[in-house]
This record gives structure tokens, sequence and C-alpha cells, in this order.
């Protein structure tokens, strides 16, 4: 087997094989994908391609009582799907005598005709016969509408979208499962340019895609043992410190790692911890997770609309302090104006992506007070603004250091809401609070 590539280390394999939506990649893996980026970099044909942006995978097996590794690439990699170094697809759909091509081709010469479009896709997803680790074999359509199998969800998701199946992880474990490997672990890595959807970064690690992977791998994981979910074990009971509080409103200082709101499936969040002190109170706003900062909760309806339409009206004036990844700081403004449309990418939540044709408005001003230390002040309220204006190409071009979406995972986002101004929603006064960055955890002291 050309694609199986021995590993020659003393370094312990895992316990149980990756969760592969959130995880840490096993010393193991990261040795293979060191290998593996060694043979791109020297492979000037694989590497071309690869330089405007691909994301790779890693698969570590045991064969023969030995430790060996898969690698993979997802979609094409310079117009192929068979170079002997990386596993085969699932399914191979390029081979110009098959019946997908030439009745592509056909559909083409027609004009186009969506309905036989569709009908071919269908037929193509037939062919993936998938695997799992027990050795049973589904197609992808069972797979995936057995995942979707609620009416409502089923309307949503009739079918699996265009490119299924050809993510790394599936590629990976259906190779492994054929050639009788026992998979270890496994992860993926990005190589090459930052483009502007896909703002991943060169050699960082990535979680496996949900919109499209997460029906598949739940199926093919089934028979091995699988770290749990992170997310189900729970958060930390984190304090949440109050900043203020009066008889209709309180503000607190929110630490990073707390959600503002329930989950999917974690209960603890600044409010639920608000409702079991206030009863009938109602946050006003929210923070992601790994934000820090101020954030106000309204302790009745009666308080919490009118503090609403202030934010509805962009009547409350917000500043954060982010910490960026270090970077060539040539080029951008001491201070200015992004302006980059956003909306929610379908395939892969929670992340959203920079749409100039059918995103929503979102405006953020900045101001650099350190070289790293820039003051953010948002005009719109969208999921990830200030994280995506920070990182994306058209915008400060530098990830909040510690953002494990669109930069670099580390010990917390270094992202704060640091000042709020609004109207007192009861008695109309002014209100304004400030929260220094907790600058005595901040990685920079030269950024006091």
């Amino acid at each position: 087997m050309q694609q199986l590539h021995p590993l020659h280390t003393d370094i312990q394999k895992p316990e149980r094989f990756t969760y592969p939506f959130c995880y840490e990649p096993h010393p193991l893996c990261q040795l293979a994908a060191r290998e593996v980026q060694q043979y791109i970099a020297t492979h000037a044909d694989i590497r071309e391609d690869a330089d405007r942006g691909k994301m790779f995978g890693v698969l570590v097996v045991e064969h023969e009582g030995a430790l060996a590794y898969l690698a993979a690439y997802s979609g094409l990699l310079a117009g192929r799907n068979d170079w002997p170094f990386f596993v085969p697809p699932v399914y191979d759909a390029q081979q110009p005598d098959g019946h997908f091509k030439v009745t592509e081709r056909e559909i083409s010469a027609k004009g186009g005709d969506k309905q036989l479009s569709q009908e071919l896709q269908t037929w193509l997803f037939h062919q993936y016969q998938l695997q799992n680790a027990r050795g049973e074999k589904r197609d992808l359509v069972d797979i995936w509408q057995s995942y979707y199998n609620r009416p409502k969800l089923q309307r949503k998701f009739p079918l699996p979208p265009g490119g299924t199946g050809d993510c790394c992880a599936p590629k990976l474990l259906q190779y492994a499962y054929q050639q009788g490997l026992h998979p270890v672990c496994m992860a993926e890595f990005w190589w090459g340019a930052t483009t502007r959807t896909e703002l991943r970064h060169h050699l960082n690690y990535y979680p496996a895609c949900r919109g499209k992977c997460k029906p598949i791998l739940t199926w093919m994981l089934q028979g091995l043992s699988v770290d749990p979910d992170p997310e189900s074990l729970g958060f930390a009971r984190l304090e949440l410190p109050i900043v203020y509080e009066d008889e209709h409103i309180v503000v607190v200082n929110k630490p990073t790692g707390l959600l503002s709101t329930p989950g999917r499936i974690e209960d603890y969040s600044v409010e639920t911890i608000m409702q079991q002190r206030y009863p009938g109170s109602i946050i006003a706003h929210r923070l992601d997770m790994g934000t820090s900062g101020l954030l106000i909760v309204a302790k009745s309806l009666e308080a919490y609309r009118p503090m609403q339409q202030q934010f509805v009206r962009h009547e409350v004036r917000k500043k954060y302090l982010a910490l960026l990844e270090p970077a060539d700081h040539s080029g951008l403004p001491q201070k200015g104006t992004i302006s980059l449309p956003l909306r929610p990418d379908p395939m892969n939540r929670p992340r959203q992506v920079v749409d100039m044709e059918h995103g929503k408005r979102a405006v953020t001003d900045y101001e650099f007070i350190t070289p790293d230390l820039v003051a953010l002040y948002p005009h719109t309220g969208r999921t990830h603004q200030l994280r995506i204006h920070c990182a994306h190409p058209d915008g400060l071009r530098r990830p909040i250091r510690g953002d494990e979406l669109y930069g670099t995972r580390g010990d917390r986002l270094w992202l704060h809401a640091a000042e709020i101004w609004f109207r007192h929603p009861v008695t109309g006064a002014s209100m304004h609070f400030e929260l220094p960055f907790p600058y005595d955890n901040m990685p920079l002291g030269n950024n006091k």
C-alpha cells in the first residue's frame, strides 16, 4: 500500500480516537502532519495548487502491530484525485468515460437541465458506499436522511450538498476500513493562502466541517471508542462579578469561557445565573463565550423592552479591546473603518463568511493603541463581526489572539468588551461603564 506511510516514533497512542469536531491534535498526528507538509513543500506540481489554499488531513493507524499514517486532501488537488501519496476518493467521479462525466457532458450539451442535473447528483451520492468500524455499509443518501430523520429537518436538508463525501476525514476512514487498518487518531490542517471566503491560516489545525461531515462521521465512527464531545462535558462554573446594580438593571463582568445564553447542550450561562438571582430577568445583548467584559441584564420585561429598542436603533455605543496576533504592521492606517458584510456559513456553523452580495451590513471603526492592541467600535452587532473584521484580508489582516475559528487556538480569545454607553431604560439617565482588559494575564506585557 503506497498510501500507507510508517511512523518511526516512541510516542504513545491515545486511549480513544479523536472527536473530529473539537480536538487538540495528538502528537502522533502532529508528527504525521509535518511529514505531509514536507512532502507538499518538495513537490512543485502539488504545492502550486495547494498554495492557493487547501485542507489536508492525516489519520494515524495501526498496521501489523506498528503505527503508520494515511494522508488526504479535500476535493481535488491540481485537478486530480489520484495522487499516489494520498488515499483515493470514496468514489471516483472524475473518470472521463464514466457514467457521471458522460452524463454531465450530455446535460451541458443540451444547455443544462436542473432536474437532470439533480438526478445525476443523487445518482452520484448513491455510489458513495461508506463503511463504519463495525464493517457495515450505507450509501450517502441513506446516511444523510437517517441523520436528518425528523420531518422539519428532512424538509430543510433533503439531500447532501455538492462535494459531500469528498472531505479529508471520510476519505481517510474509508480507506483505512477497506484495508483492514485500525484508526488511532486524526487531524486536519490548512495549507496555503488565507482566502477571502476561507479565513484559515497556513499550517493551523481545524476541526472537520459540521455541515457536510457531521452526518457522515457520526455513521463512520460507529464501532470505534471515540473521545467525548467536549461540549457535552459541561463548562466550569465561573463567577459572575457585578459592576453595577439598581432595581431595574444589572451590569456584569462576563468572564471568558461563560455562555451569554444557554447553549445546545450547556444550560449554565449569564442568563441562567441572573434568572436564579432575579426571576424574570433577561440579558439585553450577548457576547461570544470567549469574549469577556461588560454585559447588561434587565431585571424585568419593562426594563428590557426600552433597552432593546436602544440596541435596535444603534443608540448603544460599545468599545472593545482586542489583542491581535503578531504580524507585519506595515500598510495599515492607525485608525479607520472596516465594512465587510457577513452571513452564516451553513456548511460550517458557527463560522461566518464575508459575502459582498448576500451578507448583512457590518461596520466597525478601529484605532490601534499599541502595535498589537486595537480598540474596536462596532456600528452593527453581527455574529463574529469583530473577529472576522480583524482576521479578514480586507480588514486588519490579523486574527484576534486565541481565535480558534479564524486564527490560532490559544488559552483564551483576547477580546474584551471594555466600555459601554447607553440611557437607563427607566430613568433615561446617561450611563457609562468601563472595565479594563485583564492585563495581568495578557501574553504581551508591553501592551499595558
